[in-house]
């Protein structure tokens, strides 16, 4: 029970990496997330890009590397991009951008360092809307990753999938809100026994079940805990409103004449992203949200979770609120709600994190390789 807690940096999108580590350190966290998307990105919602993808080599990542280990902190990078679907020449450059990160944390140590990359898959829409729809999102799954996850083995890096369906990633009149392919441990399960190769895995968000109302524990229990190797923290208060009474809470809430609507008394979406019926919190901070944390940590200590907790700041109150005060607040709180249940009592101290337990990070021996395409891939 000695979990290290990190913050993922998007809630930090205008600052630069030295302010960063020190609100890292102010925060009570022992490593980061590293946003790095595309700066020429069609994605504009919680994205940031905190390191130099375009001129980085052996030399940049020994200097993060020292930052790092004289601070005592430690860092994955990740984007989230749609990399199967979307319009065809983004979804090639996300491609192209993944194979990016995938160098950047083989310059960094790769696993030997506990350096991973985040991501998502993405969804074909016009795939999903055949007959088989899902199936041959897998398929397309399949033959875009496989040469992506050879690659990541091959320089002994692990690429980690996050389970957000990304519900509002389509205009607020599509029928369907699945997105993103990893969304369901069902579709998870089927994609590494699609590529059963070990490096690739998951950074499991309990809140996207919990307002799709499954229990997370049951999530965990169900998993198989070899492939979980990051645990997002992010709240989720699910809401009572009179949309959901409406609309249900099996379905999104649809889009329909806006005229017809008001004078049928129906409530309609305001955006994308407001159709599922939850607000986004953060743990311990301003007041309670649908999700049992202290069941869902107890469960991760009893089936022997050891990764980082990774907190996700995207709450109203928050990181949304636009104010950095509020932003680093939430990031607190979040650390303090965890502790008691993932850190060692320490006498007279209170809950601490054990650092002296914590491996130095080791510098880079592989050589510099070029960067790599997707066509470099035969894809």
């Amino acid at each position: 029970m000695n979990n290290p807690i990190w913050v993922m940096t998007s809630a930090f999108r205008p600052l630069g990496f030295d302010q960063i580590v020190r609100i890292t350190k102010e925060i009570g966290a022992q490593g980061m997330e590293l946003c790095v998307f595309r700066r020429d990105g069609t994605r504009k919602d919680h994205v940031a890009t905190h390191l130099d993808y375009e001129d980085f080599g052996l030399e940049q990542a020994k200097r993060l590397i020292d930052v790092c280990q004289r601070e005592g902190l430690r860092f994955s990078v990740g984007a989230y991009e749609n990399l199967i679907g979307g319009d065809p020449e983004q979804r090639v450059r996300n491609q192209d951008h993944l194979l990016r990160l995938i160098r950047i944390a083989y310059l960094c140590g790769g696993d030997r360092n506990n350096v991973k990359v985040g991501t998502f898959v993405g969804y074909n829409a016009e795939l999903g809307a055949q007959d088989r729809g899902f199936e041959r999102n897998l398929e397309e799954y399949g033959r875009v990753f496989r040469p992506i996850i050879k690659y990541a083995e091959d320089l002994g890096v692990t690429i980690l999938y996050e389970n957000c369906p990304m519900e509002g990633w389509r205009p607020a009149t599509s029928p369907t809100t699945y997105n993103n392919l990893p969304g369901t441990l069902a579709a998870r399960k089927l994609m590494y026994t699609l590529i059963p190769s070990r490096a690739h895995g998951e950074t499991y968000d309990p809140s996207h079940d919990v307002w799709q109302n499954i229990n997370p524990c049951d999530v965990i229990r169900a998993s198989d805990m070899s492939r979980i190797h990051r645990v997002h923290v992010k709240g989720t208060r699910n809401l009572n409103t009179a949309a959901r009474i409406h609309w249900g809470a099996l379905y999104p809430m649809q889009a329909v004449n806006p005229d017809l609507a008001r004078r049928a008394g129906v409530p309609i979406p305001a955006h994308e992203w407001d159709r599922h019926h939850y607000q986004p919190m953060l743990p311990g901070f301003g007041g309670n949200d649908s999700m049992d944390w202290r069941a869902f940590l107890e469960t991760l200590m009893e089936v022997g979770f050891e990764g980082p907790f990774v907190i996700e700041n995207e709450a109203d109150n928050s990181a949304h609120t636009g104010n950095l005060g509020a932003t680093i607040q939430g990031f607190k709180a979040a650390v303090l709600c965890l502790a008691p249940i993932v850190w060692p009592l320490v006498p007279e101290k209170g809950y601490q994190f054990d650092a002296t337990k914590t491996p130095d990070l080791l510098e880079p021996t592989g050589p510099d390789i070029p960067v790599r395409t997707m066509k470099d891939l035969g894809v």
